[in-house]
């Protein structure tokens, strides 16, 4: 699978803009502020209906402009499959496959397999769980359509909880039996993800650790730990013990809408003990793993874009990543830097076809 090309109408900085693309590497180089993530961004709203980098669809319209479009083509199975997202200011976003509207945007999720790196991966590590479970429920449902089912009906459930908890503070009122409802549901949903999520943990460790050892060359220990309050017992007898400190707080304090992805090196916290070059390869080991656990799992090479590749990483360590590229571990790689020559000097190591782009 490959991206073929590209057109962009009024997304960011693009007024217009087409790319045809080489089916192995692409690079995009220019001086900071060009546009050169924005292309990389448009690559993944096509793949996830959304924008990496800014959650407030309509901020990637084009300053003064009503509307963005991005139009693009993929080579999937020997098939040509024609990719349209589009959004205009007071209307809702739509996406299509081959002319058609997608009727849940959850319905995409996975058709084209995609990874990013990013220097705003970092957030993964500052950031509270809440960035932690997203990374964890993207992997997943790029494989798993009745999770992220699920994933949306557990988080349609919470907020009806959390509305009826608001009501009975309001009013004064409480009613035990409509609350039992919510908590039945929340129990039957909440147990599956939980299930699916330790059970990814554990097939997607190994490999982390693996990719982890290869960039570093390293004795270091690093560790993903899954947490969530369900390890320590039943969801429904957690929901039905909280009921006093939820009535309080006005809204559901225990559940798998809690859990976390614990990052250690050497059995502490990355965050607090990693150094900045720790971090960076934590999070590089991070978004390979989640490349090779996608090609694994689905059999197709997810498209890899790699924003800001030096950094990232020194030159060593890119230079790992591209012998990766030689041993045709990766399919169609995307990559910007700041460095015409240096990235020329790189690619052209490869032996692999490709195309620069000077933005």
């Amino acid at each position: 699978m490959y991206l073929k090309k590209i057109s962009l109408f009024n997304y960011k900085n693009f007024s217009e803009a087409s790319f045809d693309f080489d089916h192995k590497i692409n690079c995009f180089v220019g001086k900071n502020g060009i546009g050169k993530t924005n292309v990389l961004d448009a690559i993944y709203h096509l793949s996830y209906g959304k924008s990496y980098f800014n959650p407030l669809a309509v901020q990637n319209i084009k300053h003064g402009e009503e509307f963005f479009v991005i139009d693009a083509e993929f080579e999937k199975n020997e098939r040509t499959e024609q990719i349209v997202c589009s959004l205009k200011k007071g209307q809702k976003k739509i996406l299509k496959r081959n002319g058609k509207n997608y009727d849940k945007f959850s319905d995409h999720i996975g058709f084209i397999p995609l990874v990013i790196i990013s220097p705003a991966d970092r957030d993964l590590i500052v950031e509270g769980s809440e960035t932690r479970r997203k990374f964890m429920d993207s992997v997943i449902s790029q494989l798993d359509a009745h999770y992220l089912q699920e994933l949306i009906h557990y988080n349609k459930v919470i907020s009806q909880r959390n509305a009826l908890l608001k009501y009975f503070a309001l009013n004064h009122v409480y009613d035990a039996d409509t609350l039992s409802i919510y908590n039945e549901q929340l129990t039957g949903l909440g147990n599956s993800i939980f299930e699916k999520r330790k059970d990814f943990v554990a097939q997607f460790l190994p490999i982390f650790i693996a990719h982890h050892k290869a960039i570093t060359g390293s004795e270091e220990t690093v560790q993903l730990l899954y947490e969530s309050h369900l390890s320590q017992k039943g969801f429904l007898s957690l929901l039905e013990e909280s009921i006093t400190k939820d009535r309080a707080l006005q809204y559901t304090s225990v559940g798998i809408h809690k859990d976390d992805l614990v990052f250690q090196i050497d059995e502490h916290p990355i965050k607090k003990f990693g150094s900045q070059g720790q971090q960076k390869s934590f999070l590089i080991a991070l978004k390979l793993a989640q490349f090779e656990f996608l090609k694994k799992q689905s059999g197709v090479k997810p498209i890899l874009l790699f924003d800001d590749i030096f950094d990232k990483l020194d030159e060593s360590r890119v230079s790992k990543i591209i012998e990766m590229v030689n041993s045709a571990t990766f399919g169609q790689l995307f990559i910007t830097d700041t460095h015409s020559d240096r990235t020329e000097a790189i690619v052209k190591s490869t032996h692999q076809s490709y195309k620069i782009f000077n933005l």
